[in-house]
């Protein structure tokens, strides 16, 4: 049935997809010819180059902005691509201010800030292709009373199934053995001795929503101890099928854990969460996964912590800012094993938020509400985990 809807996905969406490669001219075409009605819609994607036309459902990059050119161009409406997004003389800051639907990822955020919504004077709707919409300035853009959704569920297989592979990775010492081999070295001692079995293990995931869950479901076949902490406890049959153990006080969890995930989203609240004080509760030699969001970890108390061997290995696709610069310290941490931004951006998640980007639109459009779960600021109201 999934391989079916995947499959009708693709279909769909090959129709709507446009070999054409993009340049310059593309993204500064004329912009004075929109008919009455018509929308500007500015998407910000990250750039594929010769990657793109290795697969035609490479949807989420530059040059095939989720398959929409012809579809929203067909409906009167212009739509302008660019990965061009920082300084105030990047591409998108010429654009902010007329643009009336804003499309940007997780994977190459388009930070809107408060003093970019305050440009944008004709914005109606910010919409994530993804899960996670913390590059934008949610209290800012509930008094302006914009409306910000993303594609809920769009890539929670994706980074569930990212996250089982980390805490493999880390748990295994994977990385150091495939490092030896291409380094054409041979010395199974430096990494038997710190390579374990998952079985046995305590596995925590700080934040328990529809990523966490699954990731729980995953884990049960390895017979491991499985705990979690979330604002809401989970419905006892399936905690009971799961079996998870809630904990309320999350501090009283952590030492508990051989292993440890993240998979809270980045609020107020949840920013800065693991700092020093907090990482030092943790187990010695604890692993951390962490596929939320870089800025729910303090980035100097995780390096210290890697370096003393509190913690014992690091993994993770998210950094704090995105891109992340050459000289950020997590690239050059021992015993990590992290990677660009790519756990929620797999084929076939970008096949399911490119579906969902192009309902809302049409929905928008049309005067439709989205539905409920996509929400996360509507007309000015923020959705209840962000108050």
């Amino acid at each position: 049935m999934a391989m079916a809807v995947r499959r009708a996905s693709a279909s769909a969406f090959r129709a709507l997809t446009s070999s054409r490669n993009f340049n310059s001219s593309i993204l500064t075409r004329d912009l004075h010819q929109a008919s009455p009605g018509s929308k500007k819609i500015v998407g910000v994607f990250y750039r594929a180059n010769e990657y793109a036309e290795k697969n035609p459902n490479f949807l989420g990059c530059l040059e095939r902005a989720l398959g929409l050119h012809e579809w929203l161009e067909s409906q009167g409406h212009q739509y302008i691509v660019t990965d061009d997004k920082d300084g105030p003389n990047c591409e998108l800051e010429k654009h902010i201010p007329d643009a009336h639907v804003l499309i940007t990822t997780p994977f190459h955020p388009a930070y809107v800030t408060e003093e970019r919504i305050k440009k944008a004077k004709n914005l109606e709707l910010v919409l994530t292709a993804g899960i996670g919409s913390d590059h934008v300035d949610l209290k800012a853009a509930a008094a302006a009373g914009l409306t910000v959704a993303e594609v809920t569920g769009s890539n929670v297989v994706s980074v569930a199934e990212d996250e089982l592979m980390r805490i493999l990775i880390l748990v295994r010492n994977f990385l150091p053995g495939y490092q030896q081999v291409v380094r054409g070295e041979w010395d199974v001692a430096a990494i038997a001795y710190r390579a374990y079995d998952l079985e046995g293990k305590t596995v925590g995931t700080v934040g328990c929503g529809r990523i966490g869950r699954l990731l729980l479901q995953r884990l049960k076949p390895f017979n491991c101890n499985l705990l979690y902490h979330d604002r809401v406890k989970m419905d006892p049959e399936l905690e009971n099928q799961i079996g998870a153990k809630f904990e309320d006080d999350l501090d009283a969890m952590l030492p508990k854990c051989d292993i440890i995930v993240i998979n809270t989203p980045l609020t107020e609240k949840t920013k800065g969460m693991f700092d020093k004080d907090r990482i030092a509760k943790c187990k010695k030699g604890v692993y951390i996964v962490n596929n939320a969001r870089g800025a729910i970890m303090d980035t100097q108390a995780v390096v210290d912590a890697c370096s003393s061997g509190h913690i014992a290995g690091y993994s993770g696709d998210v950094w704090y800012p995105q891109p992340a610069p050459k000289d950020h310290p997590w690239r050059y941490m021992p015993n990590h094993a992290m990677t660009p931004h790519i756990s929620g951006t797999t084929i076939d998640a970008q096949l399911r938020y490119a579906a969902g980007v192009k309902d809302m639109l049409d929905r928008s459009f049309k005067g439709e509400d989205f539905p409920p779960e996509n929400y996360i600021v509507k007309k000015g109201e923020l959705a209840p985990q962000y108050r």
